[in-house]
């Protein structure tokens, strides 16, 4: 009985020395991390204008940005100076253009980190846009909402406009018709009528054909056309809710206004339709050959 108590006594007196070995080696720790925190935020770096003028002005911005040299200026300017934003923005952006999502996210996100009121809603509108990291774009625009206003626009449009193509393409489809309603309701409320975008009007037409709504839909689809005449993914969705209504002969003769149109190029000119497909942007192969 003795020998036990022994036992368990030298074991707590063990275990005591293992509680106090593993804190000294945490309170270190902390201490060497909080050092190299004040150390960078100490250290003086070269002066921003400088850096930028060197390493952009007459450096990248001479060459392609999907060229190497434009990383390679880049890396420099970051080296020297890595505490401004831009420059990880800029270091993203055409690897994001190349499709390289993973490669370009950590210094989109280093850029949020330095400077979130800069670029929250930027990598909110590359999430929705490029990588298509909907439920991330969501997160994104609701922080941006917090940041930056509940009406804010980036790259042309709302939050609740890309909030509402993030839901499209997630199948929440009365989301989706939610906040892309408040678009439309706060722009002609802040700016008229003749002031909506024909996207909205598109998307919201889109959003009520995937809830069956048909002549819903329709309605937005020709208000669509009213701005973007000849627009030939309004015409195409149009005629496929026209055809829901078993107005065949209408939704054929639309079908083929729409490929007519397509042939011509009315279709999404966003600057950035360039380097990606908008959610339920046609498609060559979405038009039947002529035999």
């Amino acid at each position: 009985m003795q020998r036990t108590l022994r036992f368990a006594e030298e074991n707590q007196i063990l275990l005591l020395i293992m509680r106090t070995h593993f804190l000294f080696l945490f309170i270190c720790i902390s201490c060497s991390s909080h050092a190299q925190k004040k150390d960078i935020k100490t250290k003086i770096y070269p002066d921003e204008k400088l850096v930028t003028e060197k390493y952009l002005t007459n450096g990248a911005h001479k060459y392609n940005y999907f060229s190497r040299e434009w990383q390679i200026y880049l890396d420099s300017a970051i080296q020297m100076n890595p505490t401004v934003a831009y420059y990880y923005q800029q270091k993203a952006m055409p690897l994001f253009k190349q499709r390289k999502y993973e490669t370009g996210m950590p210094f989109l996100n280093k850029a949020v980190q330095l400077d979130s009121l800069q670029y929250i809603d930027y990598q909110a509108f590359m999430k929705c846009i490029f990588s298509k990291d909907y439920s991330g774009a969501i997160k994104d625009f609701s922080l941006s909402k917090k940041i930056k206003g509940e009406f804010a626009h980036v790259m042309d449009h709302s939050y609740d406009f890309y909030t509402g193509l993030c839901y499209l393409q997630l199948n929440d489809f009365k989301k989706a018709v939610d906040h892309i309603t408040r678009s439309i309701e706060y722009t002609k409320k802040t700016s008229g009528n003749s002031w909506v975008h024909y996207l909205d009007l598109f998307y919201l037409g889109i959003a009520y054909m995937e809830l069956q709504n048909y002549q819903e839909a329709i309605k937005f689809f020709d208000q669509s056309l009213a701005v973007y005449t000849n627009f030939s993914d309004a015409e195409y969705y149009k005629a496929l809710s026209v055809a829901k209504l078993a107005k065949f002969d209408e939704a054929t003769e639309l079908l083929k206004q729409s490929a007519a149109h397509f042939k011509q190029g009315y279709t999404i000119n966003e600057d950035n339709v360039y380097y990606e497909k908008y959610p339920y942007q046609v498609y060559p192969y979405f038009f039947p050959k002529a035999n």
